[in-house]
């Protein structure tokens, strides 16, 4: 899942403790856990100290949003308003599908994942713009990490060996070292 929580490591954690208010050395431990729960209860976030799309948004890090299949929730649903179909708020197939074919339209690649660089190209997101796809890729000073696989998901968790591989260049989740190890 396009998530962040305890165990991993990385340019997106460092970002996430940063915005946090906390010690940024990129490493997702109980500190940081207990400070994503404050700040998730704070803003009527799902209180569970996993950052996701919704909570990266209300955190002002949309350049750490990835929609993809598993995930679910508001930021999926206005992304299905967007493509003009059914928003039921639940990234399936039927919507992965939609992705890719808005991205073959927009000279996008087509690989069914709705980052930075697709959101900036759909209306109802304002918040995405060519500046805040800019800032998805690793930044000067981050560590580089290898390209590392996003987990799969079913029924919102992730699965153990089972991956779907995501480009370098996508974003600092191309980057991500340690998931679900």
């Amino acid at each position: 899942m396009s998530i962040l929580k305890r165990g991993l490591k990385g340019a997106p954690v460092k970002r996430l403790q940063t915005k946090l208010g906390i010690e940024a050395d990129g490493d997702f431990g109980p500190g940081t856990e207990r400070a994503l729960r404050d700040f998730q209860a704070s803003h009527d976030l799902a209180v569970d100290g996993i950052a996701g799309p919704d909570t990266f948004s209300a955190l002002g890090l949309p350049e750490l949003v990835l929609l993809r299949r598993g995930l679910g929730g508001a930021a999926v649903k206005k992304l299905q308003s967007a493509l003009g179909i059914h928003a039921d708020g639940i990234f399936g197939a039927g919507t992965e599908k939609a992705v890719r074919e808005f991205q073959t339209r927009n000279g996008l690649e087509a690989d069914g994942l709705a980052g930075p660089e697709t959101l900036t190209k759909l209306d109802d997101f304002d918040e995405m713009t060519p500046e805040v796809a800019k800032k998805a890729a690793v930044q000067p000073g981050e560590e580089k990490f290898e390209g590392e696989p996003l987990p799969e998901i079913k029924g919102g968790d992730a699965v153990a060996g089972s991956t779907i591989e995501v480009p370098e260049s996508k974003s600092v989740w191309g980057k991500v070292k340690g998931w679900f190890s």
